[in-house]
Formats: structure tokens, C-alpha cells, sequence
């Protein structure tokens, strides 16, 4: 039988209590984030059934969805204020971009292939998430244009920290990317403190690896 918007709305409802707040994300801003954005719409309809498992899940061109808890958790780690503009680089599914725009001023998100990109779009933009400019390119080179943002997040694997994402940082910006080898990797916390970058390193995590100059070849 084909589950219905209410049946969603209760599978989001179960997926919140039990794999979010049980797991200790506390956040009230982002559990509503997370409660009210339909995850089953960014996964093929083949999948949607499995769209509030407790795990990540293939969206085609061999990239993934997250796990719901780490989308949490990394939104949590970051804590996303009202008056942020903050930079995404791997927009993949828009899943996570949407949390985001719930959360800040702007999400700026960059993904290196152009029909996820475009699907992002489509799918954010008929959920009325509007707060959001998209692009695709090379996004371990950062936005072209220059900007500075008070927060990045980086949904993809990188072999080394990339220094053009550190520069984007405002002052007490801050930046999480997973950084280590293709199969491996620890979530890195950056703030930009003075002159100098201090960095954190959390959980071991295994995303899928970061396009372009600053990335896998």
C-alpha cells in the first residue's frame, strides 16, 4: 500500500524522537527543521518508503542522502543562527540545504553536478524554501564571488582541509568538513579566531568523496 502525507508526517514525527532527540540533539529550532521538512521528497520514489530509516540512502550519480542523524547532528555542531548567510558545499539531494534555510538568513550551496543541483532546486523551490542561491561548480574552490560567510558545511569528504573554504570564513566564522581517507574520515570543527584557524576534530563519519581542485581527483 502507498504510504500517505499522514503516514510521512508520523514516520518524520517516530524518526525525530527516536533516532534525534533520543541520540541527545536538544535543539528545539532544529528538531522543528527537521519534523516539518519532508525527507521522502529528496529520495527516488522507488525509496521514499525507507526516506525515515535510520541510515543513509543512494540518490543516483553515486551520491547518498545522509543518515537523518548525522544531518542533526553536523546542524547542531554548527548551530545556525537567525541572522546567518552560510555556505554549503554539496547540495547533493537538498535535504540538508533545506534544514539549513530554516535556520539562517541565506544558504549559499554549491554542488558539482549539474542535475542534482537542478533537482535541489526544483524540489526546495516547490516546498517554498526560498532563502537559497544555488550553483554548480567546483565547490572545494568556494564561491566565486568572493563572499564571506559566517558559517560553511561541507557534505563531502576531502584528503586535506581546503584552504580557500578557511579563507571564506568571517571573523569567529566557523566550518565543519569531513576530512581523511576515501573510506574514513573525522568530522573537523574550524573557527576563524584572530589570524589563526582552531580546529576540533569529532566523530569518524564516511561520506562520499569532494570533487574538484581541493578534493579527490
Amino acid at each position: 500500500m502507498p504510504s500517505t502525507d499522514e503516514t510521512f508526517s508520523q514516520q518524520r514525527q517516530n524518526m525525530v524522537q527516536q533516532q534525534i532527540k533520543a541520540r541527545g540533539i536538544k535543539d528545539s529550532r532544529i528538531l522543528s527543521a527537521l519534523t516539518n521538512v519532508a525527507r521522502h521528497a529528496y529520495v527516488p520514489q522507488s525509496r521514499q518508503r525507507l526516506a525515515y530509516n535510520d541510515g543513509p540512502l543512494p540518490i543516483g550519480h553515486q551520491q547518498t542522502i545522509s543518515q537523518p542523524y548525522i544531518v542533526a547532528y553536523m546542524t547542531a555542531l554548527l548551530a545556525p543562527k537567525a541572522q546567518d548567510t552560510i555556505l554549503e558545499i554539496g547540495t547533493g539531494s537538498g535535504y540538508q540545504t533545506a534544514i539549513l534555510s530554516l535556520l539562517c538568513k541565506h544558504v549559499f550551496t554549491i554542488e558539482f553536478i549539474p542535475q542534482l543541483a537542478l533537482k535541489a532546486k526544483q524540489i526546495n523551490d516547490a516546498s517554498g524554501y526560498k532563502n537559497i542561491t544555488y550553483l554548480s561548480a567546483d565547490g572545494s574552490m568556494g564561491w566565486p564571488a568572493q563572499i564571506q560567510f559566517d558559517a560553511i558545511m561541507v557534505t563531502a569528504a576531502a584528503p586535506l582541509t581546503p584552504q580557500p573554504l578557511l579563507q571564506q570564513l568571517k571573523p569567529f566564522g566557523r566550518m565543519l568538513i569531513p576530512v581523511g581517507e576515501r573510506f574514513q574520515q573525522l568530522l573537523q570543527y574550524w573557527q576563524h579566531v584572530g589570524d589563526e584557524f582552531v580546529k576540533h576534530e569529532y566523530l569518524s563519519v564516511m561520506f562520499v568523496p569532494l570533487k574538484g581542485q581541493q578534493g579527490w581527483q
